[in-house]
């Protein structure tokens, strides 16, 4: 096993975390809590063209990024590589071909420098975020309290969780059946005629928009909805009711009121997120919202929850918006967080696995 019998640093430990699970080679650099470099190569130029993701493509990109991206962040710590006390790479859930080019260079980075490798859940990660800071002089960003309702928005995944603590005990309570919120951005923004990546796109379009114009579905949101589904997301049929909408328009020969359109989707997609998230807060007795992810970029829906959430006395957490999209300062706060609760490292028996639970916080753990 690497770094079989190595000593760790388990009160600060220094750790570099590789994050590939989707289009952005993240490379992050932590000592205990403290954030030493987020180091970001996105290749979503390349997917623009084709109005998405392509996983070849994103592997590819990967490669090429890898390296570059470590040499940069080491830079930016001003950290030697032998001087790192673990590694630690996002195992799942993403894609898979993706993940598997993560998976490799950290073991080969762990091996030949004989360090510990944790093998870490991507959407633990999200969470895991929001208690870096970035003061050398701090010891991070206040602990989380637990228990904790997590909101995880992005292009790939839309989770609902209870944390009840970050090393041991997520339950995943609800999470999207078919498109997830960021997904259904990108489709209705093609819709639209608006480029690629949509969520700014919509944004941009919805702010002269009446987000009251138009009154599009909230999915499983009725009553019918609530006894199997009530943490549970559906954005296929708001997306197929905006195609509906503005084909009606166009075949009556009408112009279609974009703004309109976009301001009142996005109202849609919000309403149905952090009602949710709001009414899992109130069935499970907890007074805490925690939100990550990239979609949390959107100011509307950070608006929406603080306000609602306000409302119904519950306290709002949410990580720096470099932290919120895919990173990995995240996975190497996660890995953190494993080393310093005294848990031991991963073997090296771990693969690429694309549908990882959230359950599994850690794979591989060594016995």
């Amino acid at each position: 096993m690497a770094g079989r019998g190595v000593h760790v640093n388990r009160a600060e430990p220094l750790v570099l975390g590789i994050e590939t699970s989707c289009d952005e080679t993240g490379i992050g650099i932590v000592r205990g809590r403290t954030l030493l470099s987020n180091t970001i190569a996105s290749s979503m130029d390349e997917h623009a063209r084709y109005g998405g993701v392509v996983p070849e493509v994103a592997a590819r990109a990967h490669l090429e990024a890898l390296e570059p991206a470590i040499r940069a962040a080491l830079a930016e710590s001003g950290v030697a590589l032998a001087d790192v006390d673990a590694v630690a790479v996002t195992s799942g859930p993403g894609l898979a071909g993706a993940l598997m080019v993560g998976v490799g260079a950290a073991k080969a980075l762990a091996v030949s420098l004989e360090k510990p490798l944790y093998a870490v859940n991507h959407l633990v990660g999200h969470i895991a975020a929001d208690i870096l800071s970035s003061d050398e002089q701090g010891a991070g960003a206040p602990p989380l309290e637990y228990p904790t309702v997590a909101l995880l928005v992005s292009g790939g995944h839309t989770s609902l969780l209870l944390v009840r603590d970050l090393t041991s005990d997520v339950e995943l309570l609800g999470e999207t059946m078919d498109d997830a919120a960021g997904e259904a951005f990108d489709k209705v923004a093609r819709l639209l005629g608006l480029p690629y990546p949509g969520g700014p796109e919509i944004d941009r379009a919805a702010a002269s928009g009446d987000p009251n114009a138009i009154a599009f579905p909230r999915g499983l949101s009725r009553a019918s909805d609530m006894a199997g589904h009530r943490y549970d997301f559906s954005f296929s049929g708001l997306k197929t009711a905006v195609a509906r909408w503005t084909e009606q328009r166009q075949a009556a020969g009408e112009p279609v009121p974009v703004a309109d359109v976009a301001a009142s989707f996005r109202e849609a997609v919000v309403d149905v997120l952090v009602t949710k998230a709001l009414a899992a807060c109130r069935d499970y007795g907890v007074p805490r919202l925690l939100l990550g992810g990239g979609v949390i970029a959107n100011r509307r829906l950070r608006d929406v929850a603080i306000e609602r959430a306000v409302a119904e006395g519950v306290t709002v957490r949410i990580p720096p918006l470099s932290l919120c999209t895919d990173n990995g300062a995240m996975i190497a706060a996660l890995a953190s967080e494993l080393i310093m609760s005294g848990r031991p490292a991963s073997t090296l028996e771990f693969g690429a696995d694309s549908t990882l639970p959230v359950t599994e916080i850690q794979v591989a753990e060594s016995a």
